[in-house]
């Protein structure tokens, strides 16, 4: 533990695949649960602020969902083309490569801010929110989204540490951006000293103060070389070539997550029909649900990580082994998170609300969701490692029939029109992660992804 935990320089391309998996794990693993605290954070602070405060939350993060999709689609790239890089041993080539995807970074993220600045209400009230939730809460989605940047380069940055082997550097960024999150959190939203109490809006302010701070050190950690990767001002200039080919790459991860990342809106749209007691219980749920699914999803990007560089390293015999690997352990873990929530969800429940028909919505959302993690360990492996050899194009096709032709109009069917409710929509969520897992281990015994170039 603590030699993952350092991040000392390692080489995953030989040796022990269970220590290689353990080595990248843990710091991926504790970094995507700090990434989820942000949301359980903001979750318990502003949860006494009343269920319009929690619904706003949770309205905007699911629009915000999209920015996600389109960070962690250029991430995939990124983790992609650093790792190949990485496992050729061109350093400086990977350098490279991390300097496009910045600027790409940006350059989205500025278009999104502008949306975000001029239209929150308009946001909001698309989402299905009342006008006393739009007129108390647009501030919070205004800010989140005009600084979504901090967002953007978080995620891209992050995924240049993850590529190179660096996973530690990425997890002890986020301990820092959570430790200011918590601190300041109350602060902005309550109030402290000269700072007045903003109320919701006060945790998008302190959120976006948080994710700043942590860009700032990542830029520092890069140019400073306190990474495997070192950028350099001579690094500083467009390249279109490789430009280009980060975009190829990244499309595909692009895709698959707006993909899936727009049928969350389209749920959480689904959910406002209901009020906003059922669409609180359900936000809480949603986030509790990924501080489990989050260190999941850490294990997953190793597999992703040590197929980039296998393949870099032409050894793909070694990358397949890995994934199987790590879609074992994986499953094992959400196999006991799944016991966890069972039991225990009206008890989770109760900590962020006192409301009883929150608190039954929430822990009816835990159970049913929780019901299909171990589908979920084994997908989400299969997927990154696909998204991990630079075959985005796969998981986007696999997303799209899952999420798209059958979990929507299944949800929308369920909940509307054969009158199940929120259990309708809960149906349709673990079902569709289920289909996604086996289609997705079908298609990669087929092997097809150990041929794709980046």
């Amino acid at each position: 533990m603590p030699q993952a935990v350092a991040g000392k320089d390692q080489e995953f391309t030989s040796g022990s695949i269970r220590k290689a998996i353990f080595l990248l794990s843990v710091p991926m693993v504790l970094e995507m649960m700090m990434e989820s605290v942000f949301f359980l954070v903001d979750a318990y602070f502003v949860s006494s602020l009343g269920a319009n405060a929690i619904a706003t939350v949770g309205l905007t993060e699911s629009v915000l969902t999209l920015v996600y999709a389109i960070s962690i689609g250029l991430s995939m790239g990124v983790t992609a083309i650093v790792a190949r890089r990485v496992g050729e041993k061109d350093v400086p080539g990977a350098a490279k490569s991390a300097v496009q995807s910045i600027f790409l970074g940006i350059f989205i993220a500025i278009l999104v801010s502008i949306i975000g600045i001029l239209f929150p209400k308009e946001i909001l009230s698309l989402m299905g929110g009342e006008p006393d939730l739009i007129a108390e809460g647009y501030g919070y989605t205004q800010i989140l989204l005009g600084g979504n940047v901090t967002i953007m380069l978080l995620f891209i940055i992050n995924a240049v540490f993850r590529g190179a082997g660096d996973a530690s550097v990425a997890m002890k960024v986020l301990i820092f951006s959570n430790l200011l999150n918590i601190v300041l959190d109350p602060m902005f939203i309550f109030g402290f000293g000269p700072i007045p109490a903003f109320g919701v809006k006060g945790a998008a302010i302190a959120t976006t103060i948080g994710r700043g701070s942590a860009v700032i050190l990542q830029l520092v950690i890069l140019f400073y070389g306190w990474s495997r990767i070192k950028v350099g001002f001579k690094d500083l200039v467009f390249r279109a070539g490789i430009m280009l080919n980060l975009v190829r790459v990244s499309l595909g991860g692009i895709g698959q997550f707006i993909i899936g990342t727009s049928s969350w809106v389209f749920l959480m749209r689904i959910m406002a029909e209901f009020g906003s007691e059922v669409l609180a219980g359900y936000t809480i749920a949603i986030r509790v649900l990924m501080f489990t699914l989050m260190p999941s999803w850490g294990m997953s990007n190793a597999a992703a990580t040590l197929v980039g560089q296998n393949l870099g390293a032409k050894k793909p015999d070694r990358a397949e082994t890995s994934v199987w690997k790590t879609g074992k352990y994986n499953a094992w873990f959400m196999a006991g998170v799944s016991v966890f929530y069972m039991l225990f969800a009206e008890m989770i429940l109760k900590i962020f609300s006192d409301d009883p028909s929150v608190i039954e919505n929430g822990a009816l959302s835990l159970r049913v969701i929780a019901a299909g993690y171990v589908f979920y360990a084994y997908g989400m492996v299969i997927i990154q490692a696909f998204n991990g050899a630079g075959n985005t194009r796969t998981p986007t096709i696999i997303n799209f029939f899952c999420f798209w032709l059958f979990q929507l109009p299944f949800a929308y069917l369920a909940a509307i029109t054969f009158d199940l409710g929120v259990l309708g929509v809960l149906l349709a969520i673990t079902i569709a992660e289920i289909l996604i897992a086996i289609i997705g281990i079908v298609w990669f015994r087929k092997g097809r992804w150990k041929e794709v170039q980046v």
